[in-house]
C-alpha cells in the first residue's frame, strides 16, 4: 500500500519547513485514537493545545507532526514539519488531496438528515468502488479539510458532509470540497437563532453550489417548499443538472410507494426512469425521504442502482441517531431508542413518529425524554410548545423534559402526560430511571448542548452491570 502523504508532499502542500524522509498512512487531530504511522496535526482550540500532545502522539508511533512550535522535551531530529497556523496548514493539505483526487465527490448538507444520508451513500458506493467518507459528523472547518487529507489519491467515490450555523460557513468548505454532486436533505427551521428566517437558512445552505463546476449535479427535496429558491441558486452558480427528489410528480427520484413498519420500509420509487423496489431497514419516513437522495445521487454519479437499492436494507442506525437497545429496569426489560446526538422540530417529529411505530410489550407505555432545541432564537418558546400536538398524535404516555425552553411543551401536556421536568439531564435521570417498568419503549432525544446522551448513558450502564451481575 502506498503511503498517504510523505514528508515532501506535506512540505510542498503546506509551505512548512522540516526534514526526514518519512512518510504517514493516515492523519490525526487527536493523540488519544491516533493510529501508528498518522501525521499528527497540533491544532490549538479554546480549551486545548494540540502541541502539549506532540510528544505523545510520537511515543504513539505517529509518522511526524505538524506543529506551528517546536514542544519543548523532544529530541533535535523528531520529525516535525513547522507552519505558521496548523489549522491553515491542515486547510492546505485537505486542498492538496482534493487537487490530486480523480473521484466522483458528494458533498451533503441540509437541516437534518446529513450524517445518515452520507453514511448510506458511503455505504452504497463502497460496493462499487474504493470510497471515503467523513468521519462521524466531520463537518466544519476542521472536519472538512481533515477528511479531505485522509482521502487516498487512488479512490473512486468521496462523500463529505458541510454543516454550518452561520452565514459564509459553506461557502468557504465547498471551494475546499469542490464538489461533483451537492445534496441537500431538506431546509428546516433548525439554526432561527442565527438566521432572520428560513428562506437566510436556505439560501446559506445554498452556498454549497458555489465550489461546484458547472457540469455538476444538484439533489435536491423536491417536496420542500424551498426547493425553487435552493434550484434558482444552483442555476445561478452554472450548474444545471438538478434532481429533485420526493413525493413530487416532477421529481426525478419519485416515491410510489411505500409501507412503513416498526422496525424498517418497503419502498417502491422511479429512479429517472427505473422502478426500483427495495427494503430500508432503518424505520421512518424521514429515513424514506432519506434514502430517495441516496438514489438520487448514485444516479448522478452513474453509478449502480440495484447495487445501492441492495444495500438499503443492511444499513443500521447510528449512535445518538435512531439505534434501539434493551435496557434492563427494575423487574424486566425495556427498549431505549437513542436519539440523544441533536434535535430541531422537523427531527423532533420524525423521532415522535417512529416512536408512534414500535407497540410497546404487555404492560409497556411509550415515553418520549426530550431536550431543549437550541437554536432557535425568538421563535424557540412557540416551537417547543407546539411539539404538544405530535407528541399526543404519537399516543405517548408519558413525557419527561430537560431545559428551559422544555418547560412551555411540559405545561402544554395535559397533566396525565407529564413525566417530570428537570433543569439539566443528569437531574432528570434519578426520576426516569425509577419510573421505567418492563415492557417500556423510551426514546430521548435533544439538542446537543442539552446533553442528552448523558441519560442514555446511565440506561445502558445499568443494562451492562445487571449482565455482568448475572454472569457472575
Amino acid at each position: 500500500m502506498s503511503a498517504l502523504w510523505t514528508a515532501a508532499e506535506v512540505i510542498a502542500a503546506t509551505g512548512g519547513s522540516g526534514r526526514g524522509d518519512w512518510s504517514a498512512n493516515g492523519v490525526s487531530i487527536d493523540s488519544r485514537t491516533l493510529a501508528a504511522g498518522d501525521l499528527f496535526v497540533a491544532l490549538a482550540g479554546p480549551s486545548f493545545d494540540g502541541h502539549d500532545f506532540v510528544a505523545e502522539a510520537l511515543k504513539r508511533g505517529a509518522a511526524g507532526a505538524l506543529v506551528s512550535r517546536k514542544p519543548q522535551g523532544l529530541a533535535a531530529d523528531a520529525p516535525l514539519i513547522l507552519v505558521p497556523d496548523t489549522l491553515e496548514a491542515l486547510t492546505k493539505l485537505g486542498r492538496a488531496g482534493r487537487a490530486r483526487s480523480k473521484a466522483c465527490i458528494i458533498a451533503v448538507t441540509g437541516s437534518v438528515g446529513k450524517t445518515g444520508t452520507k453514511e448510506a451513500l458511503r455505504r452504497a458506493l463502497e460496493r462499487q468502488g474504493p470510497t471515503v467518507a467523513s468521519a462521524a459528523s466531520f463537518n466544519n472547518q476542521w472536519g472538512v479539510p481533515l477528511s479531505l487529507a485522509r482521502m487516498p489519491s487512488d479512490v473512486a467515490f468521496g462523500v463529505f458532509e458541510i454543516g454550518m450555523n452561520h452565514p459564509g460557513e459553506i461557502a468557504a468548505l465547498t471551494r475546499l470540497v469542490e464538489p461533483d454532486i451537492a445534496v441537500i436533505t431538506t431546509i428546516s427551521p433548525a439554526h432561527l437563532g442565527f438566521f432572520p428566517s428560513v428562506e437566510a437558512i436556505a439560501d446559506a445552505k445554498a452556498e454549497i453550489f458555489q465550489g461546484m463546476a458547472r457540469d455538476g449535479a444538484a439533489v435536491l427535496n423536491r417536496d420542500n417548499p424551498q426547493f425553487e429558491r435552493l434550484a434558482a441558486a444552483a442555476r445561478a452558480c452554472g450548474v444545471t443538472r438538478i434532481l429533485g427528489f420526493g413525493e413530487h410528480a416532477e421529481a426525478a427520484v419519485r416515491l410510489v410507494d411505500c409501507h412503513l413498519y416498526s422496525t424498517a420500509s418497503a419502498v417502491t420509487a422511479l429512479v429517472v426512469d427505473e422502478i426500483v423496489d427495495y427494503c430500508l431497514s432503518l424505520a421512518g419516513r424521514h429515513w424514506v425521504n432519506n434514502s430517495l437522495a441516496v438514489m438520487a445521487a448514485v444516479k448522478a454519479a452513474g453509478a449502480d442502482i440495484s447495487v445501492a437499492a441492495a444495500v438499503m436494507g443492511s444499513l443500521e442506525a447510528l449512535d445518538g441517531r435512531g439505534r434501539r437497545h434493551r435496557i434492563a429496569v427494575k423487574g424486566g426489560e425495556a427498549e431505549l431508542v437513542d436519539e440523544s446526538y441533536n434535535a430541531n422540530p422537523d427531527s423532533m417529529r420524525a423521532a415522535l413518529a417512529v416512536l408512534h411505530g414500535i407497540s410497546p410489550r404487555p404492560g409497556g407505555r411509550r415515553i418520549a425524554v426530550l431536550g431543549d432545541m437550541l437554536e432557535l432564537g425568538a421563535t424557540a418558546s412557540k416551537l417547543h410548545a407546539e411539539l404538544a400536538q405530535p407528541v399526543l398524535a404519537a399516543e405517548v404516555d408519558l413525557v419527561f423534559t430537560v431545559g428551559t425552553e422544555m418547560e412551555h411543551l411540559d405545561r402544554a401536556l395535559p397533566a396525565v402526560r407529564r413525566g417530570a421536568h428537570a433543569a439539566t439531564s443528569v437531574e432528570l435521570v434519578p426520576a426516569l430511571m425509577a419510573a421505567l417498568r418492563p415492557g417500556d419503549v423510551v426514546m430521548v432525544k435533544g439538542s446537543l448542548g442539552s446533553r442528552m446522551a448523558d441519560i442514555v448513558k446511565p440506561l445502558l450502564k445499568g443494562t451492562r452491570d445487571a449482565m455482568l451481575a448475572v454472569k457472575g
